[in-house]
């Protein structure tokens, strides 16, 4: 595993996960990271076993600084996320999502890169009836985060098409675990939860709560990295990344023991997101290792990185999610 492996968005919720594994398989690792949505922090036990650059991927020029070092892999995990933020400004979305994108594949090609492995979102879905969902299915962008992210994949495949670019790109489903997002817009769900149980507020849940969600864990999404980034089946591959076995959040509010509060029903939104994962495992022979169960006990013992996040009451969430309601109906 000797290898120099570039990751942006490093000091993110999985990309700070992802430089701890590639640093104990002895990889030379560099973080590029502007420190919008990531933290420093997350890096603190490897921080000096790594190379940290705080650089935004829009900025071509002093990212190519960084490719005057020998670099063997691309693991592109920089993005902006959360669908309202989206919505209200899809030209910051356009510029890092697409833009960025679109940059280190051309550093990639004038540098000979000889593996890019691009963190894909499933929410190019949409809203399908194809459940389980597999690789093959109707795309589906339904707002400017989805649309974006899936124009950065396009981008991936047209390069592997004409420069003989080797990509694999993950559509990851419903990522969870420690260090996800503390704040910033509203947005995913367990940060939500964990902030009010620890607040003694009620769960804020969205519609019925039957809505059903492919949770999966920060660490089989790491391995999974990984696995693309060694197996030479995942040449030039799409690959779904997700549990294959969706929960409802009554379930995980019920885990939780919050006490519930439920609020409208979002448009937009699927009933039910499920990965079908059957191609990953036949090609790069990956599974997930943890349970929802298991998910949820590592959390709640790493509960307090919580404290500091925003504790959002059904009223924040109505006014937060205006946008939502306005263009998604």
């Amino acid at each position: 595993m000797k290898k120099t492996v570039l990751i942006t968005g490093g000091a993110g919720f999985i990309g700070s996960h992802l430089a701890e594994k590639l640093v104990a398989l002895k990889c030379k690792v560099i973080v590029v990271d502007n420190l919008y949505s990531g933290n420093k922090a997350n890096l603190r036990k490897i921080i000096n076993k790594i190379n940290f650059y705080k650089i935004d991927i829009r900025n071509n020029l002093k990212l190519e600084k960084i490719f005057k070092k020998k670099i063997d892999v691309i693991i592109h995990l920089a993005a902006l996320a959360d669908i309202v933020p989206s919505i209200q400004n899809p030209k910051n979305y356009y510029e890092t999502n697409v833009t960025g994108t679109f940059n280190l594949l051309m550093l990639a090609k004038k540098y000979n890169i000889k593996k890019f492995v691009y963190s894909a979102s499933s929410s190019c879905y949409g809203i399908t009836k194809s459940i389980p969902t597999s690789e093959n299915v109707k795309i589906d962008t339904r707002y400017p985060y989805a649309l974006t992210k899936r124009l950065g994949e396009e981008l991936i495949l047209h390069w592997g098409s004409i420069f003989k670019l080797n990509y694999t790109s993950l559509r990851f489903f419903n990522v969870y675990g420690p260090r996800s997002r503390t704040s910033g817009a509203y947005g995913a769900m367990f940060g939500v939860f964990l902030a009010q149980k620890l607040s003694g507020k009620p769960l804020t849940i969205v519609g019925n709560g039957k809505q059903k969600r492919d949770f999966t864990y920060v660490y089989d999404i790491v391995n999974s990295i990984v696995t693309a980034m060694i197996k030479k089946k995942s040449k030039n591959q799409i690959f779904n990344v997700g549990s294959g076995n969706p929960v409802s959040v009554n379930y995980i509010a019920a885990k939780l023991k919050g006490k519930k509060v439920y609020i409208p029903k979002r448009p937009g939104e699927p009933d039910i997101t499920c990965a079908n994962i059957s191609k990953i495992k036949k090609f790069l022979n990956w599974k997930p290792k943890y349970s929802i169960d298991q998910g949820i006990e590592l959390l709640l013992q790493d509960i307090n990185y919580w404290k500091k996040a925003p504790v959002w009451s059904p009223g924040k969430i109505a006014l937060a999610t205006k946008t939502w309601f306005k263009y998604l109906s």
